[in-house]
């Protein structure tokens, strides 16, 4: 079970949501606003030595939102993979640089980019609604930059369950029973 800190124990998040495929506005208005509730929820559920070292420190986070195109290209230049993926986060600060940066200056957490193809043709695939996918994917670029990961099992369990707690708690159904559903269901 992961810890859940208290609002009282963290600073202010600002989430700075750029729209830089016009479909995201036509395919999901209030984009922006659930990016920024959705991220908030994964900043206050986050229990990893680097968030603990955050302290009661406000932070700051950058997400675009972009074409497939556009993913695609940041996909090749910083991971070396063809085509688009769903979502990319960018770390901005370790927790060596935590330790240069100035009292009261916000930490840059990083960027996180997120491709509405891919977002939609995965939401269809799942037969989940784009907005809780969508949820699903900022949450999950969120955690990433606060220290978690998935490559190893035990770690992917891990964010896993935080990541089925925070979006409970935003009112979407956990992504990975849909996901084990489906494959039964597939045979």
């Amino acid at each position: 079970m992961t810890k859940t800190r208290k609002p009282t124990d963290l600073g202010a998040l600002a989430v700075d949501v750029r729209i830089a495929d016009a479909d995201w506005r036509k395919r999901l208005p209030r984009a922006a606003a659930t990016c920024r509730r959705a991220m908030t929820a994964a900043w206050q559920a986050a229990d990893t030595p680097f968030a603990r070292k955050l302290g009661g420190r406000d932070a700051e986070v950058s997400v675009l939102l972009a074409g497939d195109d556009e993913v695609a290209g940041l996909n090749v230049q910083y991971r070396g993979k063809k085509g688009p993926t769903n979502v990319l986060s960018f770390p901005g600060i370790d927790a060596a640089e935590l330790k240069a940066l100035p009292a009261g200056q916000p930490v840059p957490l990083g960027d996180v980019v997120i491709a509405l193809g891919v977002t939609m043709r995965e939401a269809d695939e799942q037969a989940v609604a784009l907005a809780d996918h969508f949820r699903h994917l900022a949450v999950h670029g969120m955690l990433h930059l606060l220290g978690y990961d998935h490559i190893e099992d035990g770690d992917a369990s891990v964010m896993e369950n935080l990541e089925t707690s925070v979006l409970a708690g935003l009112g979407v159904v956990d992504p990975y029973a849909r996901a084990d559903a489906a494959r039964v269901m597939r045979g």
